[in-house]
């Protein structure tokens, strides 16, 4: 018995637009609002309540693999971190696998889910685990299936000025249990720039 039954839609489905269209207007609303509170003005806390909660934002380059050929790919994205002093937080990501691809294969991810660091001076090792959809077009525009995918993944920042880290490295494996074809694993691996709202 698979865990996912029929979770797969056709992006040709109105289904499929409807869930589409949502992670996009998901994302533009996510930056508008990141966009809005960078212009205002910050109050101090007390300092018994500093840093409970940091809302990150940034862009990284990925390498991709996915286990339809193989096929090797790069890919843009943009994700949004929410971390709390506990240690524990969420990540929101969005990722577009254009670049390098043959036959007009590519995809785009959306995920959102747990994620969990740890901070030795200025470097920041995390590990999380998300679940999100993800479209992908097969060769030469035959057609495109909206999938569940599950990712776990880690990676490392580095905290190169108060408001800035680098994102030194960043892994996924991710399981796409209800690909069309089977069951389907991709591979990245990313580096980028993260920027601290407050």
């Amino acid at each position: 018995m698979r865990l996912f039954d029929d979770f797969r839609v056709r992006s040709g489905d109105a289904t499929g637009r409807f869930l589409q269209a949502s992670a996009y207007r998901a994302l533009l609303a996510s930056a508008l609002l990141l966009a809005g509170a960078s212009a205002v003005p910050a109050q101090v806390a007390p300092a018994g309540h500093q840093d409970v909660l940091r809302l990150s934002a940034g862009v990284i380059g990925s390498g991709d693999t996915f286990q339809y050929g193989p096929r090797k790919m790069l890919g843009v994205g943009a994700f949004v971190d929410w971390d709390t002093s506990s240690h524990i937080g969420i990540e929101a990501e969005a990722r577009w696998v254009e670049f390098h691809q043959r036959a007009d294969v590519h995809a785009a991810t959306f995920s959102m889910g747990l994620r969990y660091h740890f901070v030795f001076g200025r470097f920041q090792p995390y590990a999380k685990g998300l679940v999100g959809l993800g479209n992908f077009n097969y060769p030469y525009n035959l057609g495109q299936d909206l999938d569940l995918i599950v990712t776990a993944g880690g990676g490392v920042d580095y905290r190169w000025t108060r408001r800035i880290s680098l994102r030194i490295a960043d892994f996924e494996y991710q399981d796409w249990p209800e690909f069309h074809y089977g069951n389907m694993t991709s591979l990245n691996g990313s580096v980028g720039l993260k920027v601290r709202i407050f």
